[in-house]
Parts: structure tokens; sequence; C-alpha cells
């Protein structure tokens, strides 16, 4: 099967308040669902950053206050943050600030991410989706999740048009 080359594809999404906020992410320039001929699109890595938006150097937090921030990437549009069994997820994380005047915590986590399999995470779609969630405002403002994505190109075959339907991604 001929791949091609690996690239990265970039994605940010902006958190202003506490709730839900989504990016739809535009994959078809990659992705080719056709009738003779079909392309997709390999995650091989997810990599995330979350950062305040007007200082770089510094990550989210809530003055006296526990801060959580929850992100998915999904192959649908949701309304809220999904569970790792909802079939449209991608990668997923959690970041976690504990603040009381002095930080007393700070938790990073990565629940799923497609390097963690050993072929990566194919994707049949022209659309993903990166979200987040917090269940505070930042104290610093606005911040930002921004994501990098290394994928590659492929051929559909018969063998990862199986797989694509028996992982579900809807």
């Amino acid at each position: 099967m001929v791949k091609t080359e690996n690239f990265f594809i970039r994605a940010n999404v902006s958190q202003t308040a506490s709730g839900f906020v989504t990016q739809e992410i535009d994959l078809g320039s990659y992705v080719n669902l056709g009738v003779s001929s079909s392309t997709l699109l390999r995650i091989h890595a997810v990599e995330v950053q979350i950062q305040d938006a007007s200082q770089p150097f510094a990550g989210p937090y809530a003055n006296g206050a526990t801060l959580n921030i929850g992100w998915d990437l999904t192959t649908s549009a949701q309304t809220t943050l999904v569970p790792l069994s909802n079939n449209s997820v991608v990668a997923s994380g959690r970041y976690m600030i504990a603040d009381q005047t002095v930080i007393e915590m700070d938790s990073v986590s990565k629940d799923m991410m497609p390097q963690t399999f050993r072929n990566g995470y194919l994707i049949g779609v022209d659309s993903i989706y990166l979200s987040t969630e917090a269940d505070q405002v930042s104290t610093a403002g606005t911040y930002e999740i921004s994501i990098l994505l290394e994928v590659t190109m492929e051929k559909a075959t018969q063998a990862n048009a199986a797989s694509l339907a028996l992982s579900q991604q809807s």
C-alpha cells in the first residue's frame, strides 16, 4: 500500500469562559471518499498544548478554586465532552489545577492518544472536532488548547475499509 510522507495538521480552540466550546477541523483536502478510489487519513500522533492566550508561557488557573479543563478530538460534532466509550473519540485528555493563592496541584492526563495504538487512528470523515469544556473561568482570561496532528494519507483498501466499519466512526 502506497503511503505519503508524514505531515502535520494544526488547530486550536479558544476558551473564554466556563462551559463547552468546539472547533471544526476541515479534512476535505485530505479525505476523499469517492466511488472508484478513496483516500483516508491516518493520525499517528497528537500533541496538545494548553496555554494562556496573552501569556503563552503560562497555563490557565482560577484564583482560590480548582480549574478542571477537558478536551477531546472526535469524528462527529458533540454538545459536551464524551467518554472513551463514544465511538467518535479519536483522542482526549484532562487538565486540572488547584490554586489556593499558591499552586497546590497541577495535573495533565492524556486519556487516549493515537500514538498508543500500533497503527495510529484511521479517519474516514471530512471533518473532525476539537472541543474543550471547563468548570471555571480562568483568572487570566482566554486560554487556548492547541493540537498538532502527525498524519499520512493512504488509499482505501478492503482491509482499512473494514477497520473503519468496525470502529463505527460517525
